[in-house]
């Protein structure tokens, strides 16, 4: 048996147990806030689900979580406990939290335009937007 077939129940273990604080702080939250969520990192609801769920051994990617703990406002305590057992599952990927671009969420107000489709139309619209010109921005001569 190798070593990575070895350690990956105890990291299974290890990821369940900073999900099951991220689900207790989604619970707390009003309805909706998964899809908020979902939103904000440009990802489908379905992912949220996914990640906030400790019977899935899938972990958070580490460039969301800045986003989940403004989005999701994590209390002091309960961001302090996520970090240390996201640390115990991923010492190599913590440290990327204070490396590099953070990003930081914006929310627009816009009219419902009495279609589903269209309302998804528009919203894809503004995030490709923002993605390219994000990009235009970050580019050096």
């Amino acid at each position: 048996m190798t070593d990575a077939v070895a350690d990956e129940p105890a990291e299974a273990g290890a990821v369940a147990v900073y999900k099951r604080i991220f689900k207790e702080v989604l619970d707390k939250r009003p309805s909706g806030m998964r899809l908020r969520l979902a939103h904000a990192m440009g990802k489908n609801r379905s992912f949220v689900s996914q990640i906030s769920n400790p019977a899935y051994p899938v972990p958070i990617p580490v460039q969301h979580l800045n986003t989940i703990f403004d989005v999701c406002h994590f209390p002091p305590q309960a961001k302090a406990a996520f970090l240390r057992a996201y640390a115990r599952a991923h010492p190599r990927r913590i440290s990327r939290l204070t490396e590099g671009p953070h990003e930081r969420t914006l929310t627009l107000h816009l009219p419902d335009l009495g279609s589903g489709k269209r309302n998804a139309q528009l919203d894809g619209l503004l995030q490709e937007f923002a993605r390219r010109l994000i990009a235009i921005m970050q580019e050096k001569e």
